[in-house]
């Protein structure tokens, strides 16, 4: 029997509620300081999230909703100067307290550093952004929480690639039958399963109607003990909320079957 070793969690849905009033918002504030009249409401920016990367995102947008833009000679340094001023504003938005974590992540990540679990993070978001919001929204000191903070443009393709996932899985020296992933996405999920890691969902406004298929148990948050998560596919449990003997349990079960 194989043991639980380690965590791998995403970012932006996972640990927090990022995309609507955190990236978005942002991204609006960027293109305003740049003069642009660009605005990327709740409903865009649904369809936008079908591409990882916020400057894979940008492109994708000029490329599907708004082709009369006269693209500058230069378009990658004009994308990756809008990105950086993004992140400038996604940062301060953090600093101000605007994000906070997910109902049941702070919890499970301090019982999991407790039980002697490695933690590492799997995320197309930029390492900047990471730093922001692990430091602002959980502590000073949370990136030295996480063994390995695989981010951004470490790996050429980002998910649905598995890329990511098995960059991280390299630098901690671990198979992945040893840990388990967590997301958010149909794009996450493709990326951990392309790495054969067994996946736990928290769906969020944006992702609850994705395809998940071959989750190990998709829920609608982490759970609290006053809070009970609604388990939306996956095994009968009696646990009300995710905890390091739950994740134990799942993880047993999945090496037998």
């Amino acid at each position: 029997m194989v043991d639980l070793k380690a965590l791998i969690f995403d970012v932006d849905g996972t640990l927090a509620d990022t995309e609507k009033d955190g990236h978005r918002v942002a991204f609006n504030l960027a293109f305003g300081k740049a003069g642009l009249d660009w605005d990327w409401s709740v409903e865009l920016y649904g369809e936008l999230l079908k591409v990882t990367g916020g400057k894979e995102r940008i492109r994708y947008y000029l490329d599907e909703f708004n082709q009369a833009f006269k693209r500058p000679s230069n378009l990658d340094a004009y994308i990756a100067e809008l990105h950086k001023s993004k992140t400038a504003f996604y940062t301060q938005l953090l600093s101000e307290g605007s994000i906070p974590l997910r109902e049941g992540v702070m919890r499970l990540i301090k019982e999991a550093r407790k039980a002697g679990l490695r933690l590492a993070i799997a995320t197309t978001t930029t390492p900047a952004n990471v730093s922001a919001l692990l430091q602002h929204a959980m502590d000073e000191d949370a990136e030295n929480w996480f063994e390995v903070i695989a981010a951004g443009d470490i790996v050429p393709a980002k998910k649905p690639a598995n890329d990511i996932y098995c960059y991280t899985l390299k630098q901690m020296g671990l198979e992945a039958g040893e840990c388990l992933a967590f997301e958010d996405s149909h794009n996450g999920i493709l990326s951990s399963l392309g790495a054969d890691l067994e996946t736990i969902i928290t769906i969020n406004e944006y992702t609850h109607d994705h395809d998940f298929s071959g989750a190990m148990l998709v829920l609608d948050h982490m759970g609290e003990p006053d809070h009970a998560f609604e388990v939306l596919s996956g095994p009968a449990i009696d646990d009300s909320f995710l905890n390091v003997e739950l994740l134990k349990k799942l993880h047993q079960s999945s090496n037998r079957s």
